[in-house]
């Protein structure tokens, strides 16, 4: 074990990390606002009273908050959380109310709302890309070597050599499909699809749980087949015009771990205390920090990912709850009704500040300071 960051590592790290992306999804909705003619009154990263700012030519007031979480546009006409007109809109002159956010057409307050997102999506994937044009792509085939004995894999019918081809329909086509799989699955029971001589057969295991600690005493619980490879790994250089494909797919496959194990806290087959929030992210900026430039900036890929996923959940208050009022709205050929919205954008706030009081709860937990506090009263 290593030790741990000191705290002025720590809160540097979270601002080299958070504030950046921060910037760059406020970035992407202020850019295609300009796109469509939207005025631009305030652009903030973080939240509260004012520390810094000034304004430029285009009236825009330029700030940092003094709660560095987070970060808004605000956009001429946009007077509520719910974006709807009131009547000092509608008492605007009628060049004025052209430029403001809700004279836009629905599918054009769409793409401003989505751009925020898109750009988190867009930076992860030019990260991942240059990572994998600087190192190349690690390529092991999915062919069992060697199998652990009192493994999950031991109690079925895989042998070495034996080829996997799928688990639970899920394709298999490299060796690190089969880990990315199984590590967040931990106790299901899955069905492996393999050839042995080029005959397919099935096979079905209870995965196994593992619990791991990495070297700064962060506990992880995992799920373990216990297969290792045949082959060594084949690290094969990626071209300039190959890198974002294999950054896409990267993506991809992040963004699909997000959605199932998401869908395992729903369901309560993961428990919720496995989620995190500012304390666990400012810790983990601060661990990978010491442990090199790379470490964070892969990192840092992956906080923009999940940025841009959370912020298309379907919730009020965040892009996604509002571009999922405008598809209403696209279907409906009018908004809903400004009541229906601002109690739905009421609950919406409500949701995520009990969230993040939540996660916040579990972060501390986690920090150990819920039981240093028992131990003093007990």
């Amino acid at each position: 074990m290593i030790e741990t960051p000191g705290l002025l590592l720590t809160i540097l790290a979270f601002v080299l990390a958070l504030g950046p992306l921060v910037f760059v999804h406020e970035m992407g909705h202020y850019l295609a606002g300009r796109l469509f003619g939207v005025k631009a009154e305030t652009f903030s990263i973080g939240f509260g009273r004012e520390i810094a700012g000034f304004t430029d030519r285009r009236d825009t007031r330029w700030k940092i908050g003094w709660l560095p979480l987070g970060g808004y546009v605000k956009f001429a006409g946009d007077m509520n959380p719910a974006s709807q007109p009131d009547a000092a809109w509608l008492s605007l002159p009628p060049e004025e109310r052209a430029r403001t956010f809700q004279a836009k057409p629905v599918w054009q307050r769409a793409i401003i709302v989505a751009a925020g997102p898109a750009i988190n999506f867009v930076a992860a994937i030019l990260i991942l890309a240059g990572f994998a044009y600087a190192y190349g792509e690690a390529v092991v085939p999915p062919v069992v070597g060697q199998i652990m004995p009192g493994s999950a894999a031991a109690a079925t019918s895989l042998r070495p050599g034996d080829r996997v081809t799928a688990i639970d329909d899920r394709a298999v086509t490299d060796f690190a499909d089969i880990a990315r799989y199984v590590q967040i699955r931990a106790g299901d029971r899955v069905t492996i699809t393999a050839t042995r001589g080029g005959t397919p057969f099935t096979t079905s295991a209870t995965i196994g749980t593992e619990e791991q600690r990495d070297r700064f005493g962060n506990s992880y619980r995992i799920g373990r087949l216990g297969l290792r490879g045949a082959g060594t790994v084949d690290i094969r250089p990626v071209s300039l015009l190959r890198a974002p494909v294999v950054a896409v797919e990267r993506t991809g496959e992040i963004v699909r771990m997000m959605v199932e194990t998401l869908g395992q806290v729903i369901s309560g087959r993961r428990s919720v205390k496995e989620l995190g929030g500012p304390v666990s992210i400012a810790k983990v900026s601060g661990e990978q920090m010491s442990l090199g430039l790379d470490a964070f900036v892969f990192f840092v890929a992956l906080v923009s990912i999940n940025l841009g996923f959370i912020n298309l959940l379907p919730v009020p208050m965040l892009d996604g709850g509002h571009l999922f009022f405008y598809a209403i709205e696209a279907v409906r050929r009018r908004p809903l009704e400004p009541a229906a919205q601002e109690w739905a954008f009421r609950g919406g706030l409500i949701a995520i500040l009990a969230l993040m009081l939540f996660v916040t709860f579990n972060d501390l937990g986690n920090l150990g300071l819920w039981k240093n506090i028992r131990g003093l009263i007990g």
